[in-house]
């Protein structure tokens, strides 16, 4: 071996083990209003393909939410309260900017149907064609596919128990 193709295999041994120890960080932004059962699995099935999970609750000062934010970061912060790889941050503005605050390479969406799929996918392709971040698709399982924020909410304004969609929701009250 000459020493020109030594130096290159030296070099990309360093990029790999460059690339191999870096930390993949991952964003699953959503206003969370309230944060499910689905939502939860997401968040599980993401754990399983990166090193760390940043929940971005995005805030809209235009829309009204039914839990305010701190119950909503007090929520989550109590279900992943033992978990290093998971941390939770509030956000205004783009979510491809917060993901090159936070060095997050990838934003991860839950789909629980064809329709989320469709309008899931023009956000992934507007955010792709503004940034270096992709999206990440992940199916929710069938048994929770059903479960919704919207109608979540209202089953709570009608004053209807969603403990089976909501784990720990005395935590929002």
């Amino acid at each position: 071996m000459d020493i020109k193709n030594h130096i290159c295999l030296g070099m990309s041994v360093l990029v790999f083990l460059t690339l191999s120890s870096m930390r993949r960080i991952a964003l699953f932004p959503g206003s969370f209003d309230p944060f499910t059962k689905g939502h939860e699995f997401i968040v599980s099935q993401s754990l399983e393909i990166f090193d760390d999970l940043i929940i971005g609750i995005g805030v809209n000062t235009e829309k009204k939410y039914l839990f305010d934010i701190e119950k909503r970061i007090s929520h989550i912060e109590q279900l992943y309260a033992g978990n290093k790889r998971v941390s939770i941050q509030a956000y205004e503005g783009l979510t491809i900017d917060l993901c090159e605050k936070l060095s997050a390479s990838h934003i991860i969406r839950g789909l629980r149907n064809t329709i989320d799929f469709e309008y899931e996918k023009s956000i992934a392709q507007m955010n792709r064609s503004m940034s270096d971040i992709d999206t990440v698709f992940i199916l929710t399982n069938e048994q929770l596919s059903h479960i919704n924020s919207s109608i979540v909410r209202e089953i709570y304004k009608n004053n209807g128990d969603i403990s089976l969609y909501v784990t720990h929701p005395q935590i929002l009250v």
